[in-house]
């Protein structure tokens, strides 16, 4: 099996991923209303709304 990092140079610390994962959020934010997401990721996120509901 390939690893994903091949050696722990490549490895980023927690304050970059953050804001990897930040500006990735902002970027979704300002999708257009009326831009459709792909069927399989808009089932997917239908499934996570229907867990957290149960879950509640």
């Amino acid at each position: 099996m390939v690893s994903l990092f091949a050696d722990d140079s490549e490895q980023i610390d927690r304050r970059t991923s953050r804001s990897i994962r930040d500006a990735v959020g902002e970027r979704l934010q300002s999708l257009r209303p009326e831009a459709r997401l792909p069927t399989h990721l808009e089932q997917l996120l239908n499934e996570l709304k229907q867990r957290e509901r149960d879950s509640h």
